[in-house]
């Protein structure tokens, strides 16, 4: 049996057959709008960023980003894009991209609405900052007894 990471870097499929990828595909097409624009433009920062990212498809349809864990999710609302940083609040944000899930102790978020433009530079800092954290974290393999 292959083990779970090694099968999401060769882009396993859900039970219906469909790659988490060409579910978060769908969602940009289905959306039609500036936010499939948008989710469509975050998702391409997180590959430039971290070109060894993983897609995850959770939560009945929140498109989720991964590398040693979560970096973040991408959902979308009527009136927002949401950026949500798993472990945002342990983060350094020196150019503020986080607006909003700011009192919270773990995770932070950046509200994108229509017309508003990122500062790309600085969100793919971020997320290369979220891998960083997540690798650092990341427990060793465990020796195996002879």
């Amino acid at each position: 049996m292959k083990k779970a990471t090694t099968a999401k870097r060769a882009g396993a499929t859900k039970a219906d057959g469909i790659s988490p990828s060409r579910m978060i595909d769908g969602r940009i097409k289905e959306l039609g709008d500036w936010r499939g624009e948008m989710l469509g433009r975050i998702r391409g920062l997180i590959k430039q960023a971290d070109p060894d990212v993983v897609e995850e498809w959770k939560w009945r349809g929140v498109p989720v980003w991964e590398h040693d864990g979560i970096i973040c999710t991408g959902e979308t609302y009527k009136d927002v894009v949401k950026m949500t940083f798993a472990k945002g609040a342990a983060l350094d944000d020196p150019s503020g991209l986080f607006n909003s899930s700011l009192d919270g102790n773990v995770r932070r978020a950046i509200d994108i609405r229509e017309g508003e433009t990122i500062n790309e530079k600085a969100l793919k800092a971020l997320i290369r900052a979220a891998v960083e954290l997540n690798a650092s974290k990341k427990k060793p393999a465990k020796k195996r007894s002879a």
